[in-house]
């Protein structure tokens, strides 16, 4: 079962690609999306729901996990991490692909067992569970392996 993990945003947009064989997660591919920061937001959302696309294209995952919004302070910032994450699942819409939500608490409970861990022992936890010899960098790349490791482990609970 290949899963793609995203982790949202508008300066990049972080996705993992695990696959899961006999229960044993294996890193396939992760990285970022980055669209130019000059563009104006329209052109911005467009170069994440292209990229998805063609990670999906190349991929051809079964499912994706995203992080659900997190509401902070700043209502402005909210909305636009909005637009982002709904850039990403209109790819995978497209694409006919079971789109699945995740709170970031859920994703650092599910890794760490703490859901108010910090982002390095996430991506500590990553490097680990994928059998890593180094650290997944960047951080955001590092988040969409967690959502998607989160997912399989929800998925094998039944939890979803």
């Amino acid at each position: 079962m290949i899963i793609l993990g995203i982790d949202p945003g508008l300066i990049q947009t972080g996705f993992g690609v695990i696959n899961i064989k006999n229960d044993i997660p294996l890193l396939v591919d992760y990285g970022v999306v980055k669209p130019m920061q000059k563009d104006p937001l329209a052109l911005r959302l467009l170069t994440i729901y292209k990229d998805v696309v063609e990670i999906i294209n190349k991929y051809h995952p079964i499912v994706c996990a995203i992080e659900d919004v997190f509401y902070g302070k700043n209502i402005k910032s909210t909305l636009l991490l909005g637009q982002a994450r709904g850039a990403a699942m209109v790819a995978a819409g497209s694409k006919d692909i079971s789109i699945f939500e995740y709170s970031a608490r859920k994703v650092k409970q599910s890794i760490t067992g703490n859901g108010n861990a910090h982002k390095e022992q996430v991506q500590f936890m990553v490097k680990a569970k994928l059998k890593l010899n180094s650290l997944p960098e960047p951080i955001d790349a590092a988040d969409a392996l967690a959502i998607a490791l989160c997912h399989n482990h929800q998925f094998r609970i039944g939890d979803i």
